[in-house]
Order: C-alpha cells, then structure tokens, then sequence
C-alpha cells in the first residue's frame, strides 16, 4: 500500500472509532489495517493515536494530520465522482479505425441515425485495412476478423460475412447468366487484387470443393470499386454481403449462383481491456450491432 492509502485508511479509522469497523469499510482485517497505522507512525516518526481496549484518542500528531488525511478522501471521492458522471455521460470522442469497405456501408447510418440520437458525440472513423494498436494508437473501438483478436482486447460478435456472386441485369442480358461455377470461366470477371490467388474462385455445394479460374478486364483491392464496376455491366463480380444489400434489393445487381456457398469470415467488434466504456463509446458499439443485425435481416429477406 501507498502512503496515500495509508493516510485514508487512517482517516477512516478515526471515523469509524474502532479498528473492527474501520477494517470492514477497508475490506482488510484487523490486523492488516493495525500495520498499516503503525507504518504511517513510523514514516513520520510520530504517534497518531493512543490505543486502549476501549476506545481510541487521537494524540497532538494524530490530530494534526487528520485534516489532511481528510480531505485526502474527500478528493478521492470527488474524483471517482467525477469519473462516474464521465461515464454517464453521452458526450464527446470515440475514435475508432474499421476495414475501408466495411465503413463505407455504416458511414451514412452514423451520419443521420446515430449523429440524430447522439448530437454530442464525435466521431473520429478511420478506414484502414492494416493493423492497428488500439492502445497505443489511442483508439476506442475496432472492427477485427477473428484472426487479427488477441488476448488484450474484448471482442463482441458483429457479422459473418461471406463473397457473393453477382453481376448487372445489362451485363447478364449481354452475356447470359451462369447455371454454375465452371462456367465463370467463359464470363468476363472482376478480381480482387489484394489477393494473391485472385484469379482461382472457390465454392462449396454438399461437401464438394470447385476451384474456378476465372480472368477479366479489370482487377482492384478495393471492393467498392468492384461494386461500381460490377454496376457498370463490366462483369461478374464476388463481393461481400455486407456491400449489396440496397443494390440486391433493388435489382442493380443480381445474386449468381446462390446454390453454391462461399466461406464464412466472421468479424468482432472490439476494444480494449479496462473496466467499463465510456457511455459514448457503448452507445456507438451498441449502435453498430444493432446496425449489422438489421443489415444481416435483410439480406436474409432477400
């Protein structure tokens, strides 16, 4: 213990008038909190109280100090005051760095929905595909696949996402609709640059693994520019299904091969350790999955 904690406990002893009352309130016994007043006595080479079997006296010393050791735990209590109405409050930062494509899709929502029921709360949003040190990057919260979680964060479930095929109603008129993954290798496709097996589409159906390779006019690693592409008619595309809710549902785009299956990818919403989040930063992490549920129901629907 610190000479601060010391000087509270002493101050809590007097209050209390007895050391069995005192230890309660201090969560340590009897004994502990004994060592810890004659400590106190000899870092100041005084005696603070005279001990009897039936009550304690403070001495000249021990009445000296008291005032101070006093409003030591009047601050104490202040400041966790004061971190409680932190807390509380719904106001304020929160930063907070996600995957580009993934941001994109809830940045409007932030805007109207979240902006409309927290006008107080500023939001720094960063799109980053790399890794981030929440910690020591000053970060609140983060969007991570399960791959990226280590032991120093919290992660609460978001999403579990997967690629789907799609193309344009222009482009399927053109060219026609694929009955099957093999015959994407006929079919001008769109492929993601950022990896590096792009030209090599997997899917699964009763257990059975397709490998397709497939090419075309245009790669990117950015999948919104895949979207637009894909909207353009410049061809078929695997996107992931957090992206095509608005455009499946209202017909842009097509959903191909909806009988063969893609991997799963989970995703977390995450932060890191610390006993309790701010109001503002729970607020937006409730938000968020309330926002991916309802995303997830739609595209159920569709």
């Amino acid at each position: 213990m610190s000479e601060i904690d010391d000087l509270a406990a002493f101050a809590v002893l007097v209050e209390a008038g007895s050391f069995t009352l005192a230890a309660q309130q201090l969560g340590c016994s009897k004994g502990q909190l004994s060592k810890r007043i004659s400590l106190l006595e000899e870092r100041f080479s005084v005696l603070l109280l005279q001990r009897t079997t039936r009550r304690l006296s403070l001495t000249a010393a021990g009445a000296a100090l008291l005032p101070q050791a006093q409003a030591l735990l009047v601050q104490v209590e202040r400041a966790r005051q004061a971190l409680a109405r932190l807390k509380g409050e719904v106001s304020g930062p929160v930063r907070m760095t996600v995957p580009v494509s993934l941001g994109e899709t809830f940045f409007e929502g932030l805007l109207t929905e979240f902006a409309h029921a927290y006008p107080d709360v500023q939001i720094e949003l960063e799109l980053n595909n790399g890794y981030r040190d929440l910690s020591r990057d000053g970060f609140d919260l983060a969007i991570r696949s399960d791959a990226a979680i280590d032991e120093r964060l919290v992660a609460r479930p978001l999403l579990a996402w997967h690629e789907m095929t799609c193309a344009s109603p222009a482009y399927l008129e053109r060219y026609g609709e694929p009955e099957t993954p093999q015959a994407l290798a006929e079919h001008k496709c769109l492929l993601n640059s950022h990896y590096s097996g792009r030209e090599e589409w997997l899917y699964h159906q009763q257990h059975e693994l397709l490998r397709v390779r497939v090419s075309g006019p245009f790669a990117s690693n950015h999948y919104s520019l895949l979207k637009k592409a894909a909207l353009a008619g410049a061809g078929v595309a695997r996107l992931p299904s957090y992206l095509l809710n608005e455009e499946l549902a209202d017909g842009r785009l097509r959903w191909l091969l909806r009988d063969f299956q893609t991997r799963r990818m989970p995703m977390y919403l995450v932060h890191p350790y610390q006993g309790g989040l701010p109001k503002r930063t729970q607020v937006l992490a409730d938000y968020l999955i309330e926002w991916f549920k309802r995303s997830g129901e739609a595209l159920d629907r569709l």
